[in-house]
């Protein structure tokens, strides 16, 4: 059976990448036969906040990846079309997480469709967007009529599917599985010393790119609690800055944490992945909004407590009092859990649970749901 991933894949970098990679890595394993098609241009350049779109990381090896799909040039969506529908693929996954991609991907759709033999497959990371405008009121539905199925990596995600879906087609819930792939867990104390930290601190850990619906300014509102304070912590926030930096460094300016918070401003790289989670004592996701995260299942991976708040699907794979805390979005429930944390000593109990519960996010459980998924659609 012959599987073509369509979306972001090497070289381009960031979470939905890496599922790309990962996802067709997992089908390789199991025998099937698989390419991805990625693009030429994923972003024109004044459409992306970062510094580069691109990862200085190795190819996978395992399978081929296909430059070919410009964003914003349908007729380069048409050719690629073309290409895939005359390989008569058994199934076209197409990773969607914003509107931006509802007209390529659907078109695309269209043409691979009329082969009669491929079923298309939207893989649905986030629906509608955190920060929403007119076009995502006016393109997703497209992208959806499109479809011949869905699997969303949150329940909330698929209910905004349902939402769009006019004609119920097959709709599966499937959670983001592990990111297994940065790396091993290591003793704590190596990752400190790679990072030149000082070992008589705990460490909390803010990871990925930062955009205000995540929610960074609450964190640092509860560092400042009194009772925080009092603790022997540090605040690790590793990624880049989305929004204007400006207005997070006034405001650990004016509640005085500079001494607290230890900020590196850039866009970790795959290798280095490993050593923030094997340093931190907790993995913090302060969330405003949210659908679900690839954060928390890198978290599980290295087999973190996390501190999640209660927006979206966070809460669907973090069980509070387990291996974590669900909390209110608000400074002071989030300083509530981290003093619990720190001053009953969770960190081992959360730890023996979540070697436990991370067993329930195996690639192979995401495989055998996009299989279900084309099983029923293809009788």
């Amino acid at each position: 059976m012959k599987i073509i991933i369509v979306g972001p894949a090497h070289p381009y970098r960031g979470g939905i990448a890496a599922f790309t990679d990962r996802l067709a890595t997992e089908f390789v394993a199991e025998k099937f036969d698989v390419e991805a098609y990625t693009f030429t241009l994923q972003y024109p350049s004044f459409l992306f906040p970062g510094k580069t779109q691109y990862s200085d990381a190795k190819a996978p090896e395992n399978f081929n990846i296909l430059r070919k799909i410009n964003s914003v040039n349908p007729f380069s969506w048409r050719k690629t079309a073309l290409e895939i529908r005359a390989k008569k693929t058994d199934i076209v996954i197409f990773a969607y997480w914003m509107s931006f991609f509802a007209p390529c991907y659907s078109r695309m759709a269209k043409i691979i469709s009329k082969n009669k033999t491929s079923k298309c497959i939207g893989l649905i990371h986030n629906m509608l967007p955190h920060e929403k405008t007119v076009l995502d009121r006016l393109l997703p539905p497209g992208f959806v009529k499109s479809m011949d199925a869905f699997v969303a990596l949150s329940k909330s995600v698929l209910a905004d599917v349902g939402k769009l879906d006019k004609r119920n087609k097959p709709k599966r819930f499937s959670p983001h599985p592990l990111y297994d792939h940065y790396g091993d867990i290591e003793d704590k104390s190596l990752a400190i010393n790679s990072l030149y930290l000082d070992d008589k601190y705990n460490y909390l850990l803010f990871f990925g790119l930062i955009r205000e619906y995540k929610g960074l300014d609450l964190l640092i509102k509860a560092l400042a609690d009194e009772r925080v304070r009092k603790l022997p912590i540090k605040l690790i926030v590793a990624g880049e800055f989305y929004d204007k930096k400006e207005p997070y460094m006034q405001l650990i300016e004016s509640l005085d944490v500079k001494n607290d918070i230890i900020l590196y401003d850039k866009y970790i790289p795959d290798n280095d992945v490993k050593d923030f989670f094997n340093a931190a004592d907790m993995v913090v996701q302060p969330y405003k909004s949210a659908t679900q995260s690839g954060v928390t299942q890198v978290a599980y991976h290295f087999e973190k407590p996390m501190l999640v708040t209660d927006v979206g699907g966070l809460k669907e794979i973090i069980p509070h009092g387990k291996v974590g805390y669900v909390v209110e979005p608000d400074p002071t429930k989030i300083a509530d859990a981290i003093c619990d944390f720190f001053e009953n000593d969770r960190h081992d109990d959360f730890e023996a649970n979540i070697i436990e519960e991370k067993k329930k996010y195996e690639w192979s459980k995401m495989t055998a749901t996009i299989m279900e998924l084309y099983n029923s659609i293809s009788k």
